[in-house]
């Protein structure tokens, strides 16, 4: 039993569709529950999970974008394509045990990995040399902040929890347990395969999950080392944090 939570999206004289225990009953056993609600003037990238009992750490999380209306413009070219990049930590106890250490009044073990689109590596999206790709970033995680960087290449933030940003170029971005970005990524480089990479932050040893960038007609495979992004340093993470926002 329970309800599902858009992560960010406002709920505008409907509190009773936010899918939050409290505001919405939980959805019982074997029966549905639609959801009607207003998205209005909030655009962007968000993510849906269950609100308690910590099936989220099972999986049970997805992308929800809201696309802006045609007649509406966006402060940046329309890109080729998107791609829903959905980062997270992974633990092998489940997601009863995790609950039952925290009831406990313990706090959460270290994750035991990290995954992108559900997988720790293999995970594939494919461009257009030349042409400009909007990757949507969510990290549906429970606990932990990760680092995401694309090797050779840089991306412009353009769009961070439904609010468009100042557009600032960055080689790697820090994305907490519930945020979502969206940044636009040009190709331009040598017609291969390159790693996605998303490692954990502040956690010791670090995490690190990749996926591929992998140009249309390729025959090379990604070749390492991988991008090298932050660990522990917080006060990078802060000051990033104030230029985004």
């Amino acid at each position: 039993m329970w309800g599902k939570n858009r992560n960010g999206i406002k709920q505008r004289k409907t509190s009773w569709q936010d899918g939050v225990l409290g505001t919405n009953c939980p959805i019982p056993p074997n029966s549905n529950w639609t959801y009607h609600f207003q998205t209005k003037d909030q655009i962007g990238t968000f993510f849906y999970f269950p609100s308690t009992q910590m099936h989220r750490a099972s999986g049970g999380f997805g992308g929800f974008n809201v696309y802006h209306r045609s007649i509406i413009p966006v402060p940046y070219p329309i890109p080729a394509e998107e791609f829903t990049v959905l980062v997270g930590d992974w633990y092998k106890a489940g997601h009863k045990a995790l609950q039952q250490r925290l009831d406990s009044g313990n706090s959460l073990p270290l994750p035991d990995g990290l995954l992108i689109n559900g997988l720790p590596r293999y995970t594939t999206f494919t461009g257009q040399k030349g042409k400009t790709y909007k990757f949507r970033i969510s990290n549906v995680g429970i606990a932990t902040s990760v680092n995401f960087r694309i090797q050779g290449h840089t991306m412009v933030l353009v769009e961070v929890e439904g609010a468009h940003t100042i557009q600032e170029v960055y080689e790697s971005l820090d994305v907490h347990p519930g945020q979502s970005v969206a940044v636009l990524v040009p190709l331009r480089n040598n017609v291969k395969d390159y790693f996605i990479v998303a490692s954990t932050r502040f956690t010791k040893p670090v995490l690190t999950a990749t996926a591929i960038l992998r140009y249309g007609g390729s025959s090379t495979k990604a070749q390492g080392p991988l991008p090298i992004g932050p660990t522990y340093h917080i006060h990078w993470s802060m000051k990033q944090a104030r230029t985004i926002r």
